[in-house]
C-alpha cells in the first residue's frame, strides 16, 4: 500500500492524505497529512481506506505531493551507515550508530525545487532509506522493532559540505531549509525487499548505485537504539544513511568534487518505493 500527502490544485497551502492503489490516488476524508493517518487505531484506519477506495480518485500523475510526513515530531540521521561509504571516506565501521537530526522545516516534497544558496556552494547529494514510524514505543527491542514501523520511503540528505566541515558537528550543514526530499510516498513495510537498489543520479548519470543490505545498522536496529533515548511518536522519520558514491568522495576529470549547481536535476530511487526527482536552482537575491 502507498500513502501519501498531497498538496490541494484548489489551495496549495493546504494538503490532504491519500492512498494510492492501481495508479489512482484517493483522498481519505478529513486526513490533511499521513501523520494523522497514522495516529489512528487499527480499525479506524480500515475504515477509513475502505471510504477511500470507493470514492472519487484522480491519476497518479496529476497528485502534487508535500513531503509524505510533513511535520515530524523527530527527524534522526545516521552518518556512515553503510560499509562502502565508511570505507570511501576513510572511516572505520562504527560500534554505535552515529547520530544527528533535522528540523521539520528542511523537509520538501519529492518534486520540489531546491535553492543552491549564495553562502554555500557545496551541496552534496545522499540517497537515503526513509524509516516512517506508524507505532508509538519507548525501549523497543529489535526483536520487536517491525511491530513500530508504518513503512518506508525515498529521501536524499542534501548536504551543505562547507557548512558541515566549519566544525567537528555535522548539524550546520544539515538543517537548511527545503533541502530534504521526502517521498514522494510512503509505502508499507511488507512492501520493501531486503536487497532493494538504491541510487542518485545526476543529470542522467547514476552517481550512487547500491543495496539496502550493505546498512551497518538496520532499520530494526535503529528504532531500538533511538527509542532508547526517546518515546518514537506516529510519524517520526529516521533516515538511515547513504551509500558509497557521494560528492564529497568524488573528483571529476577536473579534479574538482561534482559539487551540485543550479540547473541540475537529482533523482533518488529506491526500488519498490518510487523515486523524488529535484531540480537545484540559484536562489532568489534578498
Amino acid at each position: 500500500m502507498k500513502l501519501a500527502t498531497l498538496r490541494l490544485a484548489s489551495d496549495p497551502g493546504h494538503t490532504t492524505a491519500a492512498v494510492i492503489e492501481d495508479d489512482r490516488v484517493y483522498y481519505l476524508e478529513n486526513l490533511d497529512t499521513v501523520q494523522r493517518f497514522l495516529r489512528l487505531n487499527d480499525a479506524t484506519r480500515q475504515e477509513v481506506l475502505a471510504r477511500a477506495l470507493v470514492g472519487d480518485s484522480i491519476a497518479e500523475g496529476e497528485a502534487v505531493y508535500a513531503p509524505v510526513i510533513p511535520n515530524p515530531s523527530k527527524v534522526y540521521c545516521i552518518g556512515l551507515n553503510y560499509k562502502a561509504h565508511a570505507a570511501e571516506v576513510g572511516k572505520e565501521l562504527p560500534e554505535y550508530p552515529s547520530v544527528f537530526a533535522k528540523f521539520a522545516s528542511t523537509l520538501c516534497g519529492a518534486n520540489d525545487d531546491i535553492e543552491v544558496p549564495p553562502e554555500d556552494h557545496r551541496l552534496d547529494y545522499e540517497a537515503e532509506l526513509a524509516i516512517i514510524i506508524g507505532k508509538s514505543g519507548r525501549r523497543i527491542s529489535v526483536e520487536q522493532a517491525a511491530e513500530h514501523i508504518a513503512g518506508y520511503a525515498v529521501s536524499s540528505d542534501v548536504s551543505l559540505r562547507g557548512y558541515q566541515g566549519r566544525t567537528s558537528e555535522w548539524l550546520q550543514g544539515k538543517v537548511w531549509d527545503k533541502t530534504t526530499p521526502l517521498g514522494p510516498w510512503l509505502v508499507t513495510a511488507d512492501e520493501l525487499k531486503p536487497d532493494a537498489r538504491i541510487t542518485s543520479v545526476v543529470n542522467g548519470e547514476t552517481v550512487q548505485d547500491s543495496t539496502i543490505d550493505d546498512l551497518i545498522f538496520s532499520a530494526a536496529d535503529l528504532v531500538a537504539y533511538l527509542s532508547t533515548m526517546n518515546e518514537l511518536q506516529p510519524g517520526d522519520v529516521i533516515l538511515t544513511g547513504t551509500p558509497a558514491g557521494v560528492a564529497l568522495a568524488r573528483r571529476n576529470e577536473h579534479n574538482r568534487h561534482p559539487w551540485l549547481k543550479a540547473g541540475d536535476v537529482l533523482e533518488t530511487s529506491i526500488e519498490g518505493l518510487g523515486t523524488s526527482r529535484v531540480t537545484f536552482k540559484s536562489a532568489n537575491p534578498a
